[in-house]
């Protein structure tokens, strides 16, 4: 009985000794199980338009681009698109002239501001040129000036607008993977061209260089949306079909100095290196760097504090709906009013 119970303190410590490591070990097994589960989490019937009148040369150049001043954002970008795919996205928009599709492909980045700018641009679609460079800084317009950009070209911003799926694509492809969005355009004219369609006109010259099509306005302050059917232009034609009809123009679109701050000295592209060139500036988007990126536009438009206005009711218009007069009147806070 004596030794017994001599001998029972050192069984309990023993024991105790066996249940502190075996807590210890489950511990242990619990963190590596925690630290293995957060790594886990963390990986996851046609009338052509008239042509333009001879170019003028001369057009400012623009400073380039700021370094960024800001850190990105941390957010997965989209998986890249296949060739096909690419082939199939762009194809909508692959033959028109490469200043209005550089615009188009920056604008596609900041999709959100696409439906306003298409509203503000239907209501306005009575002015143009001047008036409408003017009525841009009155309405005290907030989007990104590549969205400003197209606001002379309704039609291409309701066909964004009516197709939000495909602007964020396009968008997002051009942030992740410009270069292959690029060579897919570049598939796409090559595809025109060789059955036919795209050729020189009175509007574009088409201009194959080693492989690189490139579609350029006559005059660079005249442009013309081409009109044309995907399913068309990118196949071979039909026993009997007149291939000159293939692609149809708009009619034109002036675009004067007053637009330079939006980007419209001299855009286009730099098809070898993959650039975007727009106001003579390299464009330099891209997904790691899209939340601090701002673009370097000469003599560039800086809304206002404060809301969007409307201020357009002393407004006349003479032929073909230029404006006469400057605007000016009542404020309509922002809401649709049209001409």
């Amino acid at each position: 009985m004596f030794s017994n119970s001599n001998a029972q303190p050192g069984f309990l410590q023993n024991a105790l000794r066996k249940i502190s490591f075996s807590g210890f070990s489950v511990l242990l097994l619990g963190m590596s199980l925690a630290v293995q589960a957060h790594a886990q989490q963390s990986q996851q019937q046609y009338t052509p338009p008239p042509p333009p009148p001879p170019a003028n040369q001369n057009a400012p150049q623009e400073q380039p681009a700021p370094p960024p001043e800001q850190q990105p954002q941390e957010q997965a970008p989209p998986a890249p698109l296949a060739p096909q795919q690419l082939d199939t996205l762009v194809s909508r928009i692959a033959l028109y002239p490469d200043p209005l599709l550089a615009q188009i492909l920056t604008a596609a980045t900041f999709s959100p501001d696409i439906p306003a700018a298409a509203n503000w641009a239907n209501e306005h679609a009575t002015i143009s040129s001047d008036a409408l460079a003017a009525a841009i800084q009155q309405d005290n317009l907030p989007w990104d000036p590549s969205v400003l950009a197209l606001l002379p070209f309704p039609s291409v911003l309701q066909m964004m607008a009516q197709d939000p799926q495909w602007t964020d694509d396009l968008g997002d492809a051009v942030l992740v993977q410009r270069p292959d969005v690029m060579d897919a355009v570049q598939r796409m004219r090559q595809q025109a061209y060789n059955y036919g369609y795209l050729q020189p006109s009175a509007y574009d010259n088409v201009v194959n260089t080693d492989g690189y099509i490139e579609v350029l306005p006559v005059n660079p302050a005249y442009l013309y949306v081409p009109i044309y059917s995907p399913g068309i232009v990118f196949f071979a034609p039909r026993p009997g079909f007149a291939i000159g009809f293939g692609i149809r123009f708009a009619p034109s679109i002036f675009i004067g100095p007053a637009f330079f701050s939006f980007g419209w000295a001299h855009p286009g592209f730099a098809w070898r290196t993959h650039g975007i060139v727009i106001g003579g500036a390299p464009w330099g988007r891209t997904w790691s760097n899209r939340a601090y990126y701002r673009h370097s536009y000469a003599n560039a438009y800086h809304p206002r504090p404060g809301p969007r206005i409307e201020n357009h009711a002393n407004v006349r218009y003479a032929n073909h709906g230029h404006a006469e007069a400057s605007h000016g009147g009542g404020s309509h806070g922002g809401g649709a009013h049209r001409h």
